[in-house]
Parts: C-alpha cells; sequence; structure tokens
C-alpha cells in the first residue's frame, strides 16, 4: 500500500504544479484588443470542435460500455470510461490553456524573448503535467480499489479509443484549414502565413491546437498508460506485485525528474529557445536515469539490475529516435536545404527528394527501436528477468519524462499561434522577428516529439503483444499455419489502408475549404483591401464537419477487425495479425513524420530568403511539397501510434473470450 500511495503523491504533486503554472500564465498580461480579438477567435472555434467531438464520442464510449460490461464485466467498463474521461480531460486541459497563452505570448515578445519564452513553455507544461498526473492517478487508485491488472486493461483501452479519435479527427480539421489556407492564401494571392485577409486563416490556427495539442496530448497519454498497463499485466502474469507497481514508481520518478528539467528550462535575451529546450530534455533523462536507480533498490524486486538496464535502454532509445527526427527535418541540416534546392526545378523533384530522404529515416529509427528491444532482453535474462517483461519495461522507461517532452511538444502550436496574433495586430517587425524564433524551437520540439511517440508506440505494442500472448496462452507463431499467415497479411494491409481513409479524407474535405476561400475572395469585396473581414467562421464550419464525419470508417476498423479478426479465425490468426499492423504501422509512421516535418521545413527555408525566397516558383513548388507533406505528418502519420496501440488492447481486452468462442481455428 506504500508504494501505490507514493505513486498517487507523485501525480497529485504533477497535477498540484500543473494548476499553478496555470494560473501564473493566465496572470500574464495581454493588452491589445487586435490580438485577443484573434486568440478569442481560436477559442471559440477549438471549443465548439472539442464540444461537437465529445458529443459524437460519448455515444460511442456507451456502446463500448455497454459490450465490454456483457463480454467481460462491469469492472473493466468502469476502468474504460475512467480512462476515456481521463484522455479527454488531458486533451482539453491543454487546448483550453493554449488557446489562452498564445495572445499573452504575442504580447510578451514585444518584450523580447526572455520574457515570452517561458510564458508559452509553462503554458505548455500544463498540459504535459496533467497528461502524466492524470494517468498515474488513474491507474494507481483502479489498481488499489480492484487489486486486478486485467481491469486497468479496461483504463488504456479508454484511453486508447479516444485518443485515436482524438488524433485522427484533429489531424483532419487542421490539414483541411491548412492546405486550403495555403494552396489559396500563399500560391494564388500571394499572402504570408497568418495574413488575416485569408478567411482559413483562424481555421488554420483551431486546427494547431486541436491536432498538434489536444489530439497530441491524448495520443501520449494513450502510449504512456498503455506502457504502464502492459507491464502491469506481465508483472501479475510473471511475478509478485512489487513487479507490478514498478512501473507506476518508475512513473512518479519521471514526474519528479521532468518538474527538475523544467527548472532548466530557460534563455537569455538573443538565446536559442530550441537550446533550452534541449537542455531540458537531457537534464530530465539525466535525473530520471539516477531516480530508476533508486527505485529499483527500493522496490523490492528480487533481480534490479535486470530491471534497471531494460528501463536504461528504452530511455536511451527514446533520446535517439527524437534527434533522429531532428536531423532529417531540421531547417538547419542537410536533408532539409537539399530538398529546398531541388524546389527550383519544381515540385516533382522535391516531392521525391523528401520521399527519398523520408525512407532513408526510418533506417536509423528502426536501428534504435531494434537495439532497444536486444538491450532490454539481454540485460534482463542475463539477471534472470524474462525478456518479455524486460522489452515492456524499455516502453515504460523511454515514456516516464512523458511530462518534459509533451511540455516541449505542446509548447509549439502555442508560439505558432502567438505569431498569427502579432501579425493579425500589425505588430513591429522585431515583435514578428521574436515570435519566428520562438516558433522554429517549437517546430523541432514538435518534429522530436513524433519521433520519440513513434519509438515508444513501438515498445508499446510490443510490451502489449506480450501481454496478448500470455493472456490467451499463444507462446509462438507458426509461419506454416495458413491461419497466422492470413492473418500476418491482413494486419500488415490495416496501417496503410488506414493512412489512405484519412489523407483521402483530408483532400475531400480541403477541397471543400479551397472552394470556399476562393468564392469569398470573389464575393466578398474588401477583403483583400483589408476594409472587410473575411467570414472565418464558414472555414471552421467546413473543418469541423469534415472532420467527425470522416472518423466514423477508421475508427470503426480499428475498433471491430481485430475482433473479426480473432473471432472468425482463431487466437493464432489474431496474433499474426497484430504482428504485421506492428511492423507496417511503425514503418509507415516513421516515414510519413519524417518526410512531412522535412517538406515542411523545406518550405520554412526558402520563406527565410532562400533560393528567390516567397512568392517565387521554387517558394510555389515547396508550398506544393509541404500540401502533400501535411496529411503525412498531422494526419496518417501520428494517428498509426494510437491505431496499432488500440488493436493490441482490443485484442488483450477480448482475448480470453476470443480464445473461448472463436468460429475457426486455422
Amino acid at each position: 500500500m506504500v508504494w501505490e500511495i507514493t505513486a498517487l503523491v507523485g501525480g497529485g504533486v504533477s497535477m498540484a504544479v500543473a494548476a499553478y503554472l496555470y494560473s501564473w500564465v493566465m496572470a500574464q498580461a495581454s493588452e491589445s484588443d487586435a490580438m485577443n480579438e484573434f486568440s478569442e477567435a481560436i477559442q471559440s472555434g477549438a471549443a465548439a470542435y472539442l464540444k461537437r467531438l465529445f458529443q459524437a464520442l460519448a455515444f460511442l464510449a456507451i456502446a463500448i460500455t455497454v459490450i465490454i460490461t456483457a463480454a467481460i464485466g462491469w469492472q473493466s467498463a468502469i476502468a474504460y470510461l475512467v480512462g476515456a474521461i481521463c484522455s479527454g480531460a488531458a486533451a482539453y486541459t491543454g487546448m483550453y490553456v493554449a488557446t489562452r497563452a498564445n495572445a499573452r505570448v504575442a504580447w510578451a515578445a514585444k518584450s523580447g524573448i526572455q520574457k515570452a519564452f517561458p510564458v508559452g513553455f509553462y503554458a505548455g507544461s500544463v498540459m504535459g503535467l496533467s497528461v502524466v498526473g492524470l494517468a498515474l492517478i488513474g491507474m494507481t487508485v483502479l489498481y488499489m480499489i480492484f487489486h486486478d491488472t486485467e481491469v486497468i486493461l479496461g483504463f488504456s483501452f479508454g484511453a486508447s479509443s479516444l485518443a485515436l479519435l482524438a488524433k485522427a479527427g484533429g489531424g483532419i480539421f487542421t490539414k483541411t484549414a491548412d492546405i486550403g489556407a495555403d494552396l489559396v492564401g500563399k500560391v494564388e494571392f500571394d499572402l504570408e502565413e497568418d495574413d488575416p485577409r485569408n478567411p482559413a486563416v483562424i481555421a488554420d490556427n483551431v486546427g494547431d491546437n486541436v491536432g498538434d495539442v489536444a489530439g497530441v496530448g491524448a495520443d501520449i497519454f494513450d502510449s504512456y498508460v498503455a506502457s504502464v498497463v502492459a507491464v502491469m499485466v506481465l508483472g501479475a502474469v510473471l511475478y509478485t506485485e512489487e513487479y507490478v507497481i514498478y512501473p507506476l514508481l518508475l512513473g512518479a520518478g519521471g514526474i519528479i525528474a521532468s518538474l527538475i528539467g523544467m527548472m532548466f528550462v530557460r534563455t537569455k535575451e538573443g538565446g536559442d529557445p530550441g537550446k533550452a529546450l534541449n537542455i531540458g530534455t537531457l537534464v530530465t533523462t539525466f535525473i530520471f536515469a539516477g531516480i530508476a536507480l533508486i527505485v529499483t533498490r527500493l522496490v523490492g524486486i528480487s533481480s534490479p539490475w535486470g530491471v534497471f538496464w531494460p528501463t536504461i535502454s528504452g530511455l536511451v532509445a527514446g533520446v535517439i529516435l527524437g534527434f533522429t527526427s531532428d536531423y532529417f527535418t531540421d531547417i538547419n541540416n542537410h536533408a532539409v536545404q537539399d530538398t529546398a534546392g531541388a524546389a527550383k526545378t519544381g515540385p516533382a523533384i522535391l516531392i521525391l527528394q523528401g520521399f527519398s530522404y523520408g525512407l532513408v529515416s526510418i533506417v536509423p529509427s528502426i536501428l534504435g527501436i531494434a537495439g532497444a528491444m536486444v538491450a532490454a532482453w539481454v540485460t534482463a535474462t542475463h539477471f534472470g528477468i524474462a525478456g518479455t517483461y524486460g522489452v515492456s519495461v524499455a516502453a515504460v522507461g523511454m515514456l516516464s519524462i512523458t511530462g518534459m517532452i509533451v511540455s516541449a511538444d505542446a509548447y509549439g502550436p502555442i508560439v505558432d499561434n502567438a505569431k498569427g496574433c502579432a501579425e493579425a495586430a500589425h505588430e513591429s517587425a522585431e515583435t514578428i522577428r521574436v515570435c519566428d524564433k520562438l516558433d522554429a524551437a517549437g517546430n523541432t520540439a514538435k518534429a522530436i516529439t513524433k519521433g520519440f511517440a513513434i519509438g515508444a508506440a513501438a515498445l508499446t505494442v510490443l510490451a502489449l503483444f506480450s501481454a496478448y500472448s500470455e493472456t490467451v496462452g499463444v507462446q509462438s507463431l507458426d509461419l506454416r499455419s495458413p491461419g497466422v499467415v492470413v492473418g500476418l497479411f491482413l494486419g500488415a494491409m490495416m496501417p496503410p489502408f488506414f493512412s489512405a481513409l484519412t489523407i483521402l479524407s483530408v483532400g475531400r474535405n480541403a477541397f471543400k475549404m479551397v472552394e470556399e476561400i476562393r468564392r469569398q475572395f470573389k464575393e466578398i469585396p474588401g477583403i483583400m483591401e483589408g476594409t472587410v473581414k473575411p467570414d472565418s467562421n464558414r472555414c471552421v464550419d467546413i473543418a469541423t464537419q469534415g472532420a467527425l464525419k470522416e472518423l466514423v470508417l477508421p475508427g470503426m476498423l480499428a475498433l471491430l477487425t481485430p475482433l473479426a479478426v480473432g473471432m472468425l479465425l482463431g487466437k493464432e490468426a489474431l496474433g499474426g495479425f497484430l504482428a504485421g499492423s506492428i511492423v507496417t504501422g511503425i514503418i509507415f509512421a516513421l516515414f510519413m513524420a519524417n518526410a512531412g516535418g522535412l517538406w515542411d521545413n523545406a518550405k520554412k527555408f526558402i520563406e527565410d530568403g532562400a533560393h528567390g525566397g516567397p512568392g517565387s516558383e521554387a517558394h510555389k513548388a515547396a508550398v506544393v511539397g509541404d500540401t502533400v507533406g501535411d496529411p503525412f505528418k498531422d494526419t496518417a502519420g501520428p494517428s498509426l501510434n494510437t491505431l496499432i496501440t488500440v488493436m493490441c488492447l482490443v485484442a488483450s481486452l477480448f482475448g480470453p473470450v476470443i480464445a473461448k468462442y472463436a468460429l475457426f481455428g486455422l
């Protein structure tokens, strides 16, 4: 009981600090009416979208609750609801703070980077600390009440099912607006990024919050919970309670490390915000390593080194994956600049260049994931711990610094919106320059987070796969079995099929957005002159309706396909299905996230003055490349993390039912 209370206190501390930082951010000044008006429009659009999303998800949650109650039990159903509510609360908290911090950051930027940077970072930290705090409190309380790890699987499933739809829906929304704003505003009318004359600018900034704040918050919450739950399940099956409690204590230790790391995130006037964020991440990493060593010595595990070194291997792999994404997407590195140079020949070669670098970026990332798995397995077994438990612990080790990682990620869209507020208020060139510098660091942080999230998902789903295998008694998969092979191919098909559905959704919705923007420029006189405001509400509504409508088919496929495969073909076939989805899901996620980020920053490199600068033929080609990459990096790619997690959780949660009632066993 002492250790459960320790984990609970860790979650409580995280929430208390988040509340304090929220009050500090809200106390910061924002004295520009134009900035506040722009910010309030973003607040209104984001709140309206999330309200409609959560209303739709409420009906789905009720239906799933009924199914879980009937098939598994009321305890798991309650855990499912709690998981969905906590995931939604983390997403909403981040969005609420972000949409109110943007104008405050923009106002502070009038005084320079030293004053503006902490406003943006501490606003992002509210979500970072809320994510880990809510997750740790939810899992610990449920375990203290039910003392059953199978029930906690329901909590993880609730978090994952909401995260999948929140991330995919937010991605469809934001890219609908972004593509429309770029193709019409930039290419056809030569408008700047956040020019208030563009009817889609407000919708684009709303999308930053519902996709990159609320969606990412729910996504990381899902991965964090899933990794901890997988270790808890394996600990209960293989060992004693100390092994079940261990990941919860690592989570509490990660919170303490993140709080210490945040103290080192600071910059002076003229300093580099990106460097400050990196220093905070590295300090958090080293502090957590020390805390993990203490935890393993105190918790009572029979072989502490057998869990400590796997924890560290996951932590190191997370850093490697993050900085690999940074290398292939950073505006100052060769891949981005080489791709930008290709824009001088037109969009075709630029797209091919970015596509190729995206494929190359898979190699070091996969090697990092494989290295972490091997290191975790070897060190665990060397000290007498099951290799599956060691690999699962590696996932927890990677995700234990989530508080710091999500704080840096949420900072990105906040400062991006701040630039929009500054431009809407026609602030000085110096204020815009400060916002640009803050935004550049935010873009890098978002790229690092995507790599981190994908790597974490890889180890997490492997842990969940192990949990599924232990639950249903599948010790190995025989590739000579037709059921396993069929399941393998069906699973490998799901990530590219899901990606296609979400990208097609963006395309259909973006077409409507483009037509609406063109209509407004044509039919509403005075927009280009700045004497009449565009109808931004209409653009927000198009993005909202399209996102919610297009969610239905991908969401249902993710939830129902694993059940269909398991019930029709048996538990071994479902094991093959999960294995296939994990492999292609990770590869597609890495490729699309890095290729999309590369095309985005190639465009920004040209907008900074390279190869003719804004309005040049190279810039128009780069906008096309960015348009291709947008749904890659912000819709399909990030959603795949959650897709494979959801399918693994469905299999684990309903595994006993599938094993008992499967119609065929090929």
